[in-house]
């Protein structure tokens, strides 16, 4: 059996990512449908009661990281373009301008599941603690 090293993939047949590490999604780029840069993302949010990942918390805005806003995205509003590495949120520039944000001394309660619901409904996703047969 061969063993992958920590940051590593596994591939699926098509040669697309499929199990990463979360240290290799720290940084990567996140792009809408018309190439708009949305930020990158700062951190990966668990829900370990649940075993799935939550949301990713984005960093947009500012200069050179100075200044960014960080907003939490529920992770399914998100897809990740294997062959450029960076993740497309289907989204606006506006939609993100205007969801609630948060600032890196200021986070929210993640497990607060009426925070989280106004999260979903602002990107019309159905919250992951839901999802039934999924």
């Amino acid at each position: 059996m061969e063993t992958q090293r920590p940051g590593s993939t596994s591939h699926t047949g098509s040669g697309a990512r499929r199990v990463v590490s979360a240290g290799t999604i720290a940084g990567d780029s996140v792009r809408n449908l018309s190439e708009e840069d949305l930020g990158k993302v700062q951190e990966i949010m668990l829900d370990v009661n649940q075993g799935t990942i939550a949301y990713a918390v984005l960093s947009f805005g500012g200069f050179l990281g100075m200044g960014d806003k960080l907003f939490a995205v529920p992770w399914k509003a998100l897809t990740l373009v294997h062959d450029e590495k960076y993740f497309l949120l289907d989204v606006d520039k506006e939609v993100l301008e205007a969801a609630p944000g948060f600032d890196k001394d200021n986070w929210p309660d993640f497990s607060d599941l009426t925070w989280g619901q106004g999260i979903h409904d602002h990107y019309g996703k159905t919250p992951y603690w839901n999802r039934e047969g999924e």
